[in-house]
């Protein structure tokens, strides 16, 4: 029988996040590739695309103009997945399983920039400081309505991620009851908070500093890491250094530090495969139902498809979704990979 060697042998990773657990099996990354390969646009994208529903001045689908916007653009979703509306409903305790109730939401779209062929990595920092006080507004406009008790603030980057538009935006959803994930994330802070009166994720942090296996980039402010239980094969996560819990708490510095990691986070994925690096992005920061949630850290997820070039991908398929998430190449593997990566665009140099 002989020793153990996480960067060799199979085995499982928990995530205290979510109270679940990841098979890795670094050996399956040696494996050749005979299966999908995605099909990868060579397209110069134009600053502006008269024919885009997203670009400043353009009719959108419902056949509202947008302004001639000079920065970033917050319009309601012309084909939401909410509705605002207030529903009458009984809940029928008696009901087993047929389940269902109303929820009530607000979508909207945040376009980052007013041109068309710019993403956040290929943005200057001053632009994604807009973006983040963009976010901040919405977080504090949308949270102060009465019945929203969650906002979430993502983006989908690449078809291959079914975003059906290349203009540069993001998406906030804004609704009464806390999502699956977001539930379950509460409950495993709140759990470790009442345990150990400290933060779970502030605590993970000082420990990943300390190793520095899996740290990408780190300023005075924020972290970008590959986390320990990550699915993903270049999956990270930033996290903010201070006890922060929700985007509205950043100081000045704090949102030059953010906009800057994130230029550096996105140009890293971009320069790994020399593509415009798909991937789904969202902040996870505490409710906005009126708590303290002193449990809560923010954070924000980087899930990235891409797995041995900008080709090839990782899917979710057969034991991923009987069993359990599984992943090939080990995070510390990726970490150093995209630590690697230069900070400038591969396209500037």
């Amino acid at each position: 029988m002989r020793n153990f060697d996480i960067n060799e042998d199979p085995h499982r990773r928990y995530n205290p996040l979510l109270n679940e657990w990841v098979l890795v099996s670094p050996h399956r990354a040696k494996r050749p590739w005979q299966g999908q390969n995605e099909t990868i646009s060579t397209e110069k994208l134009p600053e502006y695309d008269p024919t885009c529903y997203l670009c400043p001045g353009n009719i959108r689908a419902n056949g509202v103009n947008n302004p001639n916007y000079e920065s970033s653009f917050v319009f309601e979703n012309d084909f939401a997945a909410m509705k605002q509306d207030e529903i009458m409903f009984e809940d029928d305790i008696r009901q087993t399983f047929f389940k269902a109730q109303p929820e009530r939401g607000i979508s909207r779209v945040v376009c980052f920039s007013p041109r068309h062929d710019l993403t956040l990595p290929e943005m200057e920092v001053p632009g994604i400081e807009n973006i983040i006080r963009t976010w901040q507004k919405e977080y504090t406009d949308l949270g102060n309505i009465d019945y929203i008790n969650h906002v979430q603030i993502f983006e989908n980057k690449g078809s291959v991620m079914g975003c059906s538009n290349p203009h540069p935006h993001g998406q906030i959803w804004a609704q009464s009851s806390l999502p699956t994930q977001v539930e379950k994330t509460q409950n495993n802070l709140k759990s470790y908070f009442t345990k150990n009166n400290s933060n779970l994720l502030q605590d993970y942090l000082q420990a990943e500093l300390k190793k520095e296996e899996r740290i990408v980039i780190e300023n005075d402010h924020f972290a970008a890491l590959v986390p320990f239980w990550a699915i993903w094969p270049y999956e990270t996560m930033i996290i903010s250094k201070r006890h922060i819990t929700k985007i509205t708490d950043f100081t000045a510095d704090e949102v030059t530090a953010y906009a800057t990691i994130l230029k550096q986070l996105t140009t890293k994925y971009d320069n790994l495969f020399s593509t415009s690096f798909p991937y789904s992005s969202g902040i996870h920061q505490a409710p906005t139902d009126g708590g303290k949630h002193e449990e809560w850290q923010f954070h924000m997820h980087f899930y990235p498809p891409l797995l041995r070039s900008a080709t090839v991908k990782k899917f979710m398929v057969g034991y991923e979704m009987l069993g359990e998430s599984q992943r090939d190449i080990t995070p510390e593997k990726s970490a150093a990979i995209l630590r690697e990566q230069s900070d400038i665009h591969y396209k500037n140099k």
